[in-house]
């Protein structure tokens, strides 16, 4: 199953704009950092990732500020012609 859960720091917004169906859609870089337990050893590991909003989410993700730490939940996915991870973003709250 392809589902992530992120706390992160919105770092960064593009406008609003609206797909070719008319959806919204809200591009986002967002920011994590925190410590982890790998191999019983405790790592500090940080992260930025390119996000995106559709529908609602991307309305409600455009009125929070740059800064906010939310939760979010969603899916990764590989673009076509792109070869980064894009994290398409479902649900967010406050964290």
């Amino acid at each position: 199953m392809n589902h992530v859960v992120l706390t992160a720091v919105i770092v960064e917004a593009k406008p609003l704009r609206f797909t070719p169906a008319g959806l919204p859609a809200l591009d986002v870089r967002l920011e994590a950092e925190s410590q982890v337990q790998e191999a019983g050893q405790k790592r500090q590991v940080q992260v930025a990732i390119r996000a995106i909003a559709l529908g609602a989410q991307a309305e409600r993700l455009a009125r929070q500020s740059l800064g906010s730490v939310l939760k979010f939940t969603g899916f990764l996915a590989t673009p076509r012609n792109v070869k980064t991870v894009v994290f398409h973003i479902q649900e967010f709250q406050q964290d």
